[in-house]
């Protein structure tokens, strides 16, 4: 929408299906350009743009540096169905009345488009943009913007492998040496999507002298070209950590997770904007530069299928859920009459002296032990018994 003159009151862009939030490759992009004049208007042309492009922008001491890539280019005239026009094909729009011009363009094929992105110095955006043309005036220009969402399937082999990696750093103290500090870690796989828990397996050790702390993060790298020049951009996303590791000691994290925040995919596919994610696992170290790992990741949009597994596991489940209620049953059907409190014995005093608490008693006076006095349980009350079938009838048992 843009601000009106006083002969136009309305122009703006409406899409077909408004609840659409991204287009993907190969999927048709229509709507309809809305008008509303409050005085007689004369219309030269109506043009719909289709607008693509990657752009990057930043400032390299008093040098600009700009880099620009289109994607998407797509114009077309359209015109009002059952609307008398002129030779020239100008049109006349009267007040009182709304008009309605349908435009609809096809994007391009997939592998031809990167996904929509905004960062800190460029961004990819889509967007459809209608220029009114009129006589003795500048053309009136209202923009729509969308959504591109490539998709991006991490069920691929590639990343599906695991990936690891060891890291080791000697810690010098005054230039002495103080031990060293060593991690082994490993991930299932590479590929993930927001949501998604990532399982770390990993041992750490320190043999300095300084207690150390295990962390592990997930962190994007923006990096920007324009101008023959690179600028990268480093985000930390989400993070967790382990106990405090003394001197001597090692430690080690067996399916430790970290949770795939609502992020935007990788952008592999564009020249001046990649947008790359990677696990990074390290050691903190006082009064040292910190042990660093990196383990590469990729966001995408197709989620992990797991079909196997899955299956493995629900099935096993069903399994244990069966397993479960038989056992129930069975708790519930005895064999056997259960025991009668007749033949339960009354002398419950407890024996003395009790078990030492330290191997090498001597017997003799000592202030940690006590000989403990006898018990005797108060006698049992009367009751009643009563077995349950599994076909739910019950008979009650003599009383004791």
């Amino acid at each position: 929408m843009v601000a009106m003159t006083k002969r136009v009151k309305a122009f703006e862009i409406v899409f077909n299906d408004p609840s659409k939030t991204f287009y993907c490759s190969g999927d048709k992009v229509a709507g309809k350009i809305l008008v509303e004049v409050s005085e007689v208007t004369k219309v030269l042309a109506m043009k719909v743009l289709g607008v693509g492009c990657a752009k990057v922008e930043y400032a390299k001491g008093k040098r600009k540096c700009r880099e620009e890539i289109d994607y998407l280019k797509y114009e077309d005239l359209v015109h009002l169905d059952d609307h008398p026009a002129d030779t020239d094909g100008s049109i006349i729009l009267r007040p009182g009345n709304k008009y309605e011009y349908s435009f609809g363009f096809e994007l391009p094929q997939q592998g031809q488009l990167v996904s929509s992105y905004k960062g800190k110095f460029g961004y990819v955006q889509y967007f459809v943009k209608a220029l009114m043309e009129r006589p003795a005036q500048p053309s009136l220009e209202c923009r729509k913007h969308f959504e591109v969402e490539e998709p991006l399937d991490v069920n691929t082999p590639d990343l599906l492998s695991p990936t690891g990696g060891m890291k080791e750093k000697k810690v010098t103290c005054m230039f002495i040496p103080d031990g060293q500090v060593s991690l082994n870690a490993k991930i299932e796989r590479r590929g993930f999507c927001e949501g998604e828990e990532i399982c770390i397996d990993a041992k750490f050790e320190n043999t300095c002298s300084r207690i150390v702390v295990p962390k592990a993060a997930i962190i994007a790298k923006h990096t920007y070209q324009a101008n023959g020049r690179t600028k990268l951009f480093r985000q930390k996303l989400s993070s967790v950590r382990g106990n405090h590791i003394i001197s001597g000691m090692c430690d080690a994290w067996l399916g430790k997770s970290i949770r795939v925040p609502k992020i935007k995919p990788s952008i592999l596919g564009c020249n001046i904007i990649r947008v790359e994610y990677a696990l990074m696992i390290y050691m903190h170290i006082p009064g040292s530069d910190k042990l660093i790992l990196e383990l590469p990741l990729v966001i995408g949009t197709v989620p992990y299928n797991g079909f196997g597994s899955r299956t493995n596991s629900m099935s096993s489940q069903d399994g244990s859920v069966s397993n479960a209620s038989n056992s129930w049953v069975s708790l519930r059907m005895p064999t056997s009459a259960p025991p009668s409190y007749c033949a339960v014995t009354r002398d419950c005093s407890l024996d003395q002296p009790l078990t030492p608490l330290l191997d090498d008693y001597d017997c003799g006076d000592s202030p940690i032990f006590m000989n403990a006095p006898q018990f005797h349980f108060p006698p049992l009350p009367a009751y009643s018994e009563v077995e349950e079938e599994y076909s739910g009838s019950a008979r009650m048992l003599p009383v004791c």
